[in-house]
């Protein structure tokens, strides 16, 4: 067997959580289950699998709760992201709230541009002009057909732009969390519970009734949620010497395998110019790599 076999059925692994979550949440609506409860629930599940499988020590707590005011900001913005994944899968589809997500990845690179002072080269900045070219293709829908039409062609594109801007925040709020030293680990569960309480907390308020099918939902929401976390962290410990091909293989595959769960699965309609969309996203994560 090859050395790099484990880490690559790793990396298998992590992609297909990683569309399981979004199938999830298509599904959800076909068998109307109330994705707030799913997603509550969902929180609760990663949460327990990260003390139980992560391990975090009482220093990586300590040292992950020095940056509180980040934890907070995520406890708040994590459910906020899934949200809008929700609801971006039952306007835009699969192929492009997962493409979205993925193109998520050059905000924090941005960022580093604008925020930390970090130098920019000719390649990262076409990299980053690619990906803003994607992501336009990508969301970009034919217009309405009649009045009727205009709330869903708008949901099209303003929730896969909402999982964009989440998402992308979120990977900034870790890399901030990282640089002041904080353990992932560590920083992960707290984020997981403090998400889990923000979004129980809404439910409460809105007076929810509390249904046992919508939280079996959640459990399996967040038993593919957290898969997909555990199997990325362990690609790249098995493969640490390759951290490129884990980062290109990760994001490319997810695109890859979300048009084509998307297209023959749940027929989800694609224009040319949101091929061409998803070319540039496979061609900016390529410029991407070291």
């Amino acid at each position: 067997m090859s050395p790099l076999a484990p880490g690559l059925l790793f990396l298998l692994a992590s992609v297909s959580f990683s569309v399981t979550v979004a199938v999830l949440l298509k599904l959800a609506r076909r068998y109307a289950i109330d994705v707030r409860q799913a997603i509550a629930a969902n929180y609760a599940v990663t949460a327990a699998l990260s003390w139980l499988v992560l391990r975090p020590t009482g220093a990586q707590l300590e040292s992950a709760g020095a940056s509180w005011w980040l934890l907070l900001v995520l406890g708040v913005l994590l459910p906020c992201g899934f949200m809008a994944m929700a609801q971006s899968v039952r306007y835009a589809g699969i192929v492009r709230s997962d493409a979205a997500q993925r193109l998520s990845l050059f905000l924090p690179l941005l960022a580093a541009f604008l925020l930390f002072g970090e130098s920019v080269t000719a390649r990262k900045a076409a990299a980053i002009a690619l990906a803003f070219t994607a992501l336009f293709c990508v969301l970009r829908r034919r217009a309405a057909g009649s009045q009727a039409d205009a709330p869903a062609q708008a949901g099209a594109w303003v929730w896969p732009l909402g999982v964009w801007l989440a998402y992308g925040t979120v990977d900034i709020l870790f890399k901030q969390m990282a640089r002041a030293g904080a353990a992932f680990s560590g920083a992960l569960l707290i984020a997981f519970l403090l998400a889990g309480c923000c979004m129980t907390g809404y439910l409460l308020l809105r007076r929810t009734a509390w249904q046992p099918r919508h939280l079996l939902a959640g459990v399996a929401l967040g038993a593919a949620n957290f898969g997909n976390i555990v199997t990325y962290i362990r690609a790249h410990q098995e493969l640490p010497h390759h951290p490129a091909l884990v980062f290109s293989a990760m994001n490319m595959g997810v695109i890859a395998l979300g048009t084509v769960v998307g297209a023959l699965a749940f027929r989800e309609p694609l224009s040319r110019l949101n091929m061409l969309g998803l070319a540039l996203a496979a061609a900016a994560i390529m410029l991407m790599m070291p």
